[in-house]
């Protein structure tokens, strides 16, 4: 396995990978602070420890906040060259937040208090290293305190940097990515390469996970008066890396927050080995009734799929138990994503089973599974779908009710909303377009609300928000929301300013109502990094459709945006495009797929057509909108004008539409 990694970074490294100015996967794993944040007390040439290895004098009790400039995670490591009294102690903490910063340790995993600074008794001539479970796999500021009398002398204060820890030295000094993206938006270019970073910041050892070592031990309402002791090595799947949900907390694998962070590494980095890991220590889990406590879904594995099919089945076999004579699902558990209120006949549950019924479909056809219980699961979809549009939709918000146990509920979600539009649960394209106008309706100045949460924003939900906007034909509302929201969660002061946060309150303070310790907070939660898949599959409007790009969509959807170009890299070769928007009307696309595979070019246009040239650069021939008029110029059900050219061979086109109002 380690030499089909090697083999894939070469090519990866071969293909020169544009925009890498906008990288912010370190170079080397030796990192030392960018800057001095603030000094407590005394200490000379605080400075010195700044990017070099000069000396620090700590001065009596005296501290010294670092600034790393971007969240990092890792494993502490100093010098000491001299200590003037015996007895001598040096301490180290972590906060992601500046807003955490505290003279007393670091910020919180726990559901109440605050995570106990790394203690050391130092002397003369030593060095030390924390040990490999008292990692922090996220902060941004790292604190220095000396808590005795006399004088310390410290040097070489570094961090080894611990996520990604399946690549070498060498493969982070050429780069590990593998795709790119960039606009003439220069916030929307640096949210999708954070979220790239979020997602190999959520990528740990193994043996290195679970800092949950509190669960049942501290809770919201429990009083603590001193900072708690925290380590995380629990070994949490197989192979040499996992994709966990955050970087400081949990550091467990979770699925929904794959179903996010999966597609952002599939265009980031393409680091396929290590997802299949991360989903192999999910259905591991399968218990005997078929219930799989969480699982996620990979990218172009048909082996895999397979491997796996069976207990595919058997997961929903049993989420189809509980479809009842409503034709729904009805929900008897109230686990989540930390929403309030999960039951009932849910519409998120039942949008998402709608889309894993046909889903399965497809699968099945592709496998040649044609059972009997197959055979069911789409007349079981379309009672979902009848059953939700009946007695779910208000028609008076152009939203879905959360679920429909009486008295009604004025809840009208964010996730089942989303995911309506997502599942194509929706009657029609009208209503898709209905629903958007809707959530964007309620937008504040922070982002888009979950109501479902109390007041809260959520990254995760709005991730599907933003595929929403764009499933429903609406591209500049999915393009504002970025900007609103991954911005403020990018350039906020209290943020990192690299990585994206799991949650925060309607109101923007840094406050997720399902928790009531603000400091535990992830600052860095792959659930969060929606919009690296999303401005790549809908934005540029790059889509693999099956195994691997074996078949793939180019739909550009520019949503204000002038200009738009995205690549990647699978196991089949490289992807890319680029459209601009033509002045006086028009689209011009430039794409490349590889060869052996085939696909379908969809634009979007408004106006009357005036040209179409389609060339293949490789063939040398072109074709124009006379030769393809009959077959390819429609309009959807809703008078949007499409152009579809099918059946594409792999290669290199140019494409120019040009329209006149």
């Amino acid at each position: 396995m380690k030499s089909i990694r090697l083999l894939a970074f070469a090519c990866a490294a071969s293909a020169h990978v544009p925009y890498s100015q906008y990288v912010l996967t370190p170079k080397s794993r030796t990192l030392r602070p960018a800057s001095v944040y603030s000094i407590n007390g005394t200490v000379q040439d605080a400075q010195s420890l700044v990017g070099g290895n000069a000396n620090a004098v700590f001065v009596g009790q005296s501290a010294v906040t670092y600034d790393f400039g971007k969240n990092v995670g890792g494993l502490v490591s100093f010098n000491v060259s001299e200590v003037t009294t015996s007895g001598a102690y040096i301490g180290i903490s972590f906060t992601e937040s500046s807003i955490w910063i505290n003279p007393e340790g670091c910020d919180a995993t726990a559901d109440a208090g605050i995570d106990a600074a790394l203690w050391w008794q130092v002397s003369s001539g030593s060095s030390y290293t924390a040990q490999k479970q008292f990692q922090r796999g996220g902060f941004r500021y790292l604190n220095v305190y000396h808590n005795t009398t006399g004088n310390v002398t410290l040097s070489d204060l570094t961090v080894y940097y611990t996520a990604i820890p399946h690549y070498s030295e060498e493969q982070l000094a050429q780069g590990i990515q593998t795709g790119y993206f960039h606009c003439e938006d220069e916030q929307i270019n640096r949210i999708w390469y954070a979220g790239a970073y979020t997602n190999e910041l959520c990528t740990i050892d193994p043996t290195t996970g679970n800092s949950l070592i509190y669960l049942g031990v501290v809770n919201s309402s429990s009083v603590v008066t001193t900072p708690l002791p925290w380590y995380s090595n629990t070994t949490i799947s197989n192979g040499s890396a996992v994709l966990v949900d955050g970087a400081k907390r949990d550091r467990l694998v979770w699925p929904g927050d794959i179903l996010i962070s999966q597609p952002g590494i599939f265009v980031s980095s393409y680091d396929m080995e290590m997802l299949r890991d991360s989903l192999d220590s999910l259905l591991v889990l399968q218990n005997a009734s078929g219930a799989l406590p969480y699982a996620g879904r990979p990218f172009g594995n048909e082996t895999y799929l397979r491997q796996n099919w069976n207990t595919f089945k058997s997961a929903l076999n049993f989420s189809l138990s509980f479809i009842d004579d409503s034709g729904m699902a009805n929900v008897t558990t109230p686990a989540d994503w930390l929403r309030f209120g999960m039951g009932g006949h849910n519409i998120e549950a039942n949008a998402i089973l709608y889309f894993v019924l046909n889903l399965g479909t497809n699968l099945a056809n592709l496998l040649g599974d044609a059972s009997m219980f197959v055979q069911s699961w789409p007349a079981l979809a379309e009672g979902i779908k009848s059953a939700a549009n009946n007695q779910l939709w208000d028609p008076k918000l152009n939203l879905y009710r959360d679920n429909d146990t009486q008295p009604l509920t004025d809840l009208h979600p964010q996730d089942g909303n989303a995911w309506a539009i997502i599942s194509n649960l929706t009657l029609n394209s009208e209503r898709a377009r209905n629903i958007s106008e809707a959530l964007q309706a309620r937008w504040g100045p922070y982002g888009a609300p979950a109501p479902e949460a109390g007041e809260t924003v959520s990254p995760f939900v709005s991730g599907f928000e933003l595929q929403a906007h764009y499933r429903a034909g609406r591209p500049a509302a999915a393009v504002n929301l970025t900007k609103l929201m991954w911005g403020f969660m990018l350039d906020d002061p209290r943020m990192t300013n690299s990585t994206f946060i799991e949650g925060y309150s309607t109101n923007g303070d840094l406050h997720y109502a399902p928790y009531a310790n603000d400091p535990r907070i992830s600052h860095a939660h792959g659930w969060a990094t929606g919009p690296t898949s999303t401005l790549t599959f809908y934005g540029a409007g790059l889509q693999v459709t099956s195994a691997a790009g074996k078949t793939w969509l180019i739909e550009p959807q520019l949503g204000g945006l002038s200009n738009i170009e995205a690549g990647f890299q699978t196991n089949l070769g490289s992807f890319s495009t680029q459209t601009t928007a033509l002045q006086g009307g028009g689209l011009n696309v430039t794409f490349s797929t590889p060869r052996n595979t085939s696909g379908t070019l969809r634009l979007t246009y408004s106006g009357t057509l005036a040209s179409l040239t389609v060339t293949n650069l490789e063939a040398g021939s072109s074709m124009t909108s006379q030769k393809m008029a009959k077959r390819q110029m429609q309009s959807d059900e809703a008078g949007t004008k499409v152009v579809t050219l099918s059946d594409l061979p792999g290669g290199n086109y140019t494409v120019v539409l040009r329209t006149v109002d």
